[in-house]
């Protein structure tokens, strides 16, 4: 059954120990960065930073500090593979989103396509390579946690229980199990039909809109168009 994981952002306090736990399973190294005027660092995903946390300022009701996980989407349906005519990414029964090939000529077509702003590049020696979270997915290799039976590093790490692991089905029911119990929560699961559903799903107590959240995909329609046409 394909995994997922559950973000409560009412539970996130933005200590950033997912973001810590993910560079150090997957050794990415440290970058060096600067104030911004923002007190997210860094201040976008990277090819060697695969999830953050950012801070939002809200000012709707008084000023509020919400703080909310970025990574892959790891989408139902994802634009990127479909946008890929190369075959680099592929969608994985057990959920992540993985690259499953080093034929990538650097076209920048998957990170067009991803209404997450999700996919980064890393050129060595003139050779492109698409790099992003994995989900801790890495069949056979060294930095594979869920072939392990082991929930991602980001999961791990979390010092509050914001995040949750598990069957993206169980989770979904998790979710709206909460919602219905608590008034606080909007009555929103964002990612269960966002994008075409993603595996990472959350919930918040204030609208997904002000926290930066995309509500229409970003090319993502126009290349799955393409990719059904395509395909037959």
């Amino acid at each position: 059954m394909a995994k997922g994981v559950l973000v409560d952002l009412t539970q996130c306090i933005g200590c950033r120990s997912c973001q810590v736990a993910c560079k150090q399973w997957n050794n990415l190294p440290a970058v060096r960065t600067s104030f911004s005027g923002t007190r997210d660092n860094p201040l976008t995903l990277s090819k060697v930073t695969w999830t953050k946390v950012e801070h939002k300022f809200l000012t709707t009701k008084g000023t509020k500090l919400k703080f909310v996980k970025r990574q892959c989407m790891h989408c139902l349906d994802p634009a990127c593979v479909a946008a890929c005519f190369m075959g680099v990414l592929k969608k994985s029964p057990e959920g992540p989103v993985i690259v499953v090939s080093d034929t990538c000529i650097g076209c920048y077509y998957c990170q067009v396509a991803c209404p997450f702003d999700v996919p980064q590049y890393e050129w060595i020696r003139g050779k492109a390579r698409v790099r992003k979270c994995r989900l801790c997915f890495d069949p056979g290799e060294e930095y594979d946690r869920l072939g392990q039976n082991k929930e991602p590093a980001c999961v791990k790490a979390c010092t509050t229980g914001a995040l949750k692991f598990g069957d993206r089905d169980a989770l979904l029911e998790e979710a709206k199990r909460r919602i219905g119990a608590d008034a606080k929560y909007v009555n929103y699961v964002y990612g269960e039909k966002d994008e075409g559903g993603t595996s990472w799903l959350y919930i918040a107590n204030v609208p997904f809109a002000e926290l930066g959240f995309p509500t229409a995909a970003k090319g993502a329609s126009l290349f799955h168009a393409f990719h059904k046409a395509k395909t037959g």
